[in-house]
């Protein structure tokens, strides 16, 4: 069950940004255990949708070909079942610990190892004790996706299936042996629907509380930036459409944790933005025309965006890759997603609006109005 729950919290959770929750239940009369799964997908409303998230667990079992199978004519091959040609070992995907792809040492050519628990093991030392040169097929929900030969006894309970495959095709192979590395199937055994109350109310606080906070820095740069505060304004827009795109697109569930990495990436592009004008008001005060100065300070500005936002994405890499907890993964992918965004609108919207809007300046033809209208403060 622990290893059903992890492979499902896989399957609906692939970038780890839907935060659900997979847990066992278990229940029942004395002498009677059941156990259920129980798993809590945030944002689905269709159930129908969510059992096609969660999808069946495939099951693997070993299977050897009856006596006198091999005897049978094409008409009655055509005609024949699985069940008719194969018989069941016993041995099944809970058996199995692990599938991994390996590559011979003398041919370099792609091999499939597996490995089995114990008792597998001795399961399996068993089925090729007694059918050395027959074929084991390997079959997945029921379709045969390798015949291997047993080319002698194996007690260690450790395989290798060598063949004529490629290293993609050994590479399937692998991923569909770990797949149906569970013990048994499930199936849905009920649905329910809950409405949101609280987390509705938290959502819209959550909203106003963000459409605040925007305006409130908008009216902070506007004021103190001037006109490259209005841009700035502009760009951050841009960078709040672009996430929300990608957001859809992935698609990301916005959970508490990925509000937080939202919000924080947004400060950081605010961040870039005044790098930028303190660099560009620095190169007016030197002297510099316009166009000039706003061309020296995004120069001098990117090498402090680009190793700050460098090592933020570092940082969400390394919290990705190691996370424990969806919540965790969750914050660092929205995080690091809204950190490369934030760099690109900084070092292209920025750049191109600002540009736009001071190529006319030529030299002291500026005058006192443009350096007011792109310096900042209570000072000119």
């Amino acid at each position: 069950m622990t290893s059903l729950a992890n492979v499902v919290e896989k399957r609906v959770n692939l970038f780890g940004v839907s935060e659900p929750i997979v847990q066992i239940e278990k229940g029942g009369v004395i002498g009677q255990t059941a156990h259920r799964l129980i798993v809590e997908l945030p944002g689905v409303t269709d159930v129908k949708q969510a059992a096609d998230m969660i999808g069946r667990t495939p099951v693997l079992d070993f299977r050897l070909v009856k006596p006198g199978a091999d005897k049978l004519t094409p008409e009655e091959r055509a005609k024949a079942t699985l069940d008719d040609i194969f018989v069941e070992t016993g041995l099944t995907g809970r058996y199995l610990s692990r599938a991994s792809l390996e590559f011979d040492q003398t041919t370099y050519a792609p091999r499939v190892a597996l490995r089995f628990n114990d008792e597998g093991a001795k399961l399996f030392a068993k089925i090729t004790h007694d059918n050395v040169g027959k074929v084991l097929a390997i079959f997945l929900d029921g379709n045969p996706i390798s015949t291997p030969v047993i080319q002698t006894e194996i007690s260690s309970g450790q395989a290798v299936i060598n063949g004529t495959f490629s290293v993609e095709e050994a590479r399937a192979l692998v991923r569909d042996l770990n797949l149906g590395a569970l013990p048994v199937p499930i199936s849905l055994s009920s649905s329910q629907t809950v409405g949101a109350t609280l987390g509705k109310g938290a959502l819209d606080a959550s909203l106003f509380a963000g459409m605040v906070a925007f305006i409130a820095v908008g009216i902070f740069l506007v004021l103190w930036y001037r006109v490259p505060g209005i841009i700035a304004v502009i760009a951050l827009a841009i960078y709040v459409a672009l996430n929300l795109a990608l957001f859809k697109l992935i698609p990301v569930t916005l959970t508490a944790a990925g509000i937080a990495g939202f919000i924080l990436t947004l400060g950081m592009a605010v961040d870039a933005n005044i790098l930028i004008f303190e660099r560009m008001k620095e190169e007016l005060r030197r002297g510099l025309g316009l166009s000039d100065a706003i061309r020296e300070g995004f120069a001098r500005a990117w090498l402090s965006i680009r190793d700050s936002n460098l090592s933020s994405i570092i940082t969400a890499v390394i919290l990705y890759y190691f996370a424990s907890t969806p919540i965790i993964k969750g914050f660092a992918l929205v995080f690091g997603l809204g950190v490369i965004v934030s760099m690109f609108t900084a070092i292209t919207a920025s750049r191109t609006l600002l540009m736009a809007v001071g190529a006319d300046g030529k030299g002291k033809g500026e005058g006192r109005l443009a350096r007011f209208f792109f310096s900042s403060g209570i000072r000119s």
